[in-house]
């Protein structure tokens, strides 16, 4: 057999590993992109958790990252204008102050559809800029892939 002949093998092997390298190259250029979208999840009633989500947060957006937070069960008092947190070391900033920052920067705020139901409070008690959210808009922004999920 002519080793310049190409059988049904070699061809099958051909495919396969040109198929691979296709793949490769598109998880190595898809690893290499920058994100656009986070949505910052936010759930415990730790001060601490709170305020490095808020400062990761910041740090994303001025990364030039489009920021968007959902707060949840007891962290849904970040939303609340009555709340107010000691300020957390070093930098001497509430979470309060890091959200408010984030805000500024133009990330939109919702607490989470059953936060205000489960609560004493009404939409009336949140700060102002603060939404609430709607569990189709949340799970659309979940699931798009240009969108990546961090919580806490």
């Amino acid at each position: 057999m002519d080793k310049s002949t190409i059988t049904p093998v070699r061809f099958a092997f051909m495919f396969l590993l040109m198929a691979i390298l296709l793949v490769l190259n598109v998880a190595i250029a898809k690893a290499d992109d920058k994100i656009d979208k986070a949505l910052i999840i936010l759930t415990s009633p730790s001060l601490q958790t709170q305020g490095m989500a808020m400062v990761l947060g910041n740090t994303m957006q001025a990364q030039g990252v489009r920021v968007d937070v959902l707060l949840c069960d007891k962290a849904g008092d970040l939303a609340l204008s009555a709340t107010q947190s000691p300020a957390l070391e070093p930098k001497k900033v509430t979470p309060e102050q890091l959200l408010a920052k984030l805000m500024s920067g133009g990330a939109s705020v919702n607490v989470c559809a059953l936060y205000l139901p489960n609560s004493s409070q009404d939409q009336t008690a949140l700060r102002d800029g603060v939404g609430v959210a709607t569990p189709p808009a949340m799970a659309k922004m979940m699931v798009d892939e240009d969108t990546r999920v961090f919580s806490f």
